[in-house]
């Protein structure tokens, strides 16, 4: 990176840097956490249920949250939401250190801060536009990629060493740090400017709302892919992406070293991915590209379903999620080149709703499936168990493999039968570059 274009992401680098020591911080938490309820329950359904309780706010709130986002100041609704974020987290710390905590708490406490992060999401990703010249989103877009995949690297194994050497106390006082340092940075070292007011703005907040959905039905293309990554969503929580931790604790006997090793290949997939999109020349055809790879990423499914060697599960965690930060990334910045950036808060939010919906819906169903279905169906005699065991094994994670192969199997099904639809084309033509500058009235001026 050039002096130049260091200067023009200065703040950009600085929002970065400080939120990604903070999202550590969460992230460790975040694993802790996970091990606990585990050890507490036993059972996929107490940690698919707390990443619910994690989603449903945010989906039911997107709507309100975008419109709000593109009215209020950005700094302002990040700030106010990560301090209630905080808050949950010292809850959360009481509740341990008084010995009451319970797996109900934390269900509600995820839930609460949900509520904040509807509003936090939209908030970050149009700031990011704010900050960030066009000509480096992608770089942008990689970057946090990147420090996301850091984070998730380190998270598992200094939330482990955390853990063990102090407790679920100890990891929540570094989370409450990190918030700290992060806070302070965005309160005084940053400034996020707010676009233009456009006339058009001061409609009534009902349609304020709802204006990101008009514009996803008046561009079809955009529409239907988001649609697509719902389905996408949906199969990806009811295989890997949702199921790895009782599969792999399920397979290993409750390892937590194994399940720290996967998510840190995991992790690492994602780093090179990111990596990859800021050092590469923007591809020219970022739909295509998009489908391939989540078509690969389902391959990863197929993989981990048929072994029970920790290197084989680490591998395919490794090579499907470096393809999922290349999909995400050009995503990403597919969404901002497109839509107009006073609008970027709820087209994102309304976006968002739609493709999320399906998450919790997955995690619930999955969990049901993997302890009512697949998990007493791999362990239970029969003919065809006998069959299938053969592949997948007949211990505990057996059925929640299954489950990852016939996800895997759909989901590539699903992705690569969208190549021979023309109706995405447009995304990439070069004249649907000009899209923002039509829609904020053909002025062309800096």
């Amino acid at each position: 990176m050039n002096k130049h274009s260091f200067k023009q992401l200065y703040s950009f680098l600085l929002l970065w840097g400080s939120q990604t020591v903070s999202q550590l911080g969460t992230a460790m938490t975040d694993y802790a956490v996970i091990i606990w309820v585990y050890s507490q329950k036993g059972t996929a359904s107490s940690v698919t249920l707390l990443t619910v309780c994690t989603f449903l706010p945010t989906i039911f709130l997107r709507f309100l949250a975008g419109g709000m986002v593109d009215r209020q100041n950005k700094k302002r609704i990040m700030l106010i939401a990560d301090l209630l974020a905080a808050c949950g987290t010292a809850a959360v710390f009481v509740l341990h250190s008084a010995e009451v905590l319970q797996i109900w708490h934390l269900y509600v406490i995820n839930f609460l801060l949900s509520l904040m992060n509807a509003f936090q999401e939209p908030a970050s990703f149009v700031a990011v536009s704010l900050l960030v010249p066009k000509e480096h989103y992608a770089r942008a877009s990689g970057l946090q990629g990147f420090s996301g995949a850091a984070v998730s690297i380190l998270a598992p194994a200094l939330g482990a060493l955390i853990l063990a050497a102090g407790g679920l106390e100890t990891v929540l006082i570094v989370d409450l740090a990190t918030f700290a340092a992060a806070f302070l940075i965005l309160l005084f070292l940053i400034r996020i400017p707010e676009p233009e007011r456009q006339e058009r703005e001061e409609e009534p907040f009902s349609k304020t709302c709802t204006a990101g959905i008009r514009y996803l039905k008046e561009h079809t293309a955009i529409l239907r892919i988001t649609l697509f990554l719902a389905v996408i969503n949906f199969l990806a929580k009811l295989g890997n992406d949702g199921m790895l931790s009782p599969f792999i604790l399920g397979r290993t006997g409750n390892n937590q070293s194994v399940l720290g090793m996967v998510e840190s290949f995991t992790a690492m997939g994602v780093l090179a991915g990111s990596l990859l999109m800021t050092l590469i020349k923007p591809p020219r055809n970022r739909t295509r590209l998009i489908f391939i790879t989540t078509g690969l990423i389902f391959f990863g499914n197929i993989v981990q379903s048929l072994t029970a060697r920790p290197w084989l599960w680490c591998a395919a965690a490794f090579g499907s999620y470096l393809v999922a930060a290349v999909m995400n990334v050009n995503m990403d910045t597919l969404m901002r080149e497109k839509v107009p950036l006073e609008m970027q808060g709820r087209v994102f939010s309304a976006k968002s709703t739609l493709q999320n919906f399906t998450i919790p819906i997955a995690l619930l169903l999955g969990g049901l499936l993997a302890d009512t279905v697949f998990e007493p169906f791999m362990q239970a005699d029969s003919p065809v168990q006998r069959v299938l065991s053969g592949f997948f094994g007949a211990v505990k994670g057996s059925g929640i493999g299954l489950m990852f192969f016939i996800v895997g199997i759909a989901g590539m099904l699903v992705s690569f039968t969208r190549l021979r639809k023309p109706v995405y084309r447009e995304l990439d033509r070069k004249e649907t570059n000009t899209l923002q500058t039509e829609l904020n009235g053909g002025n062309k001026d800096e």
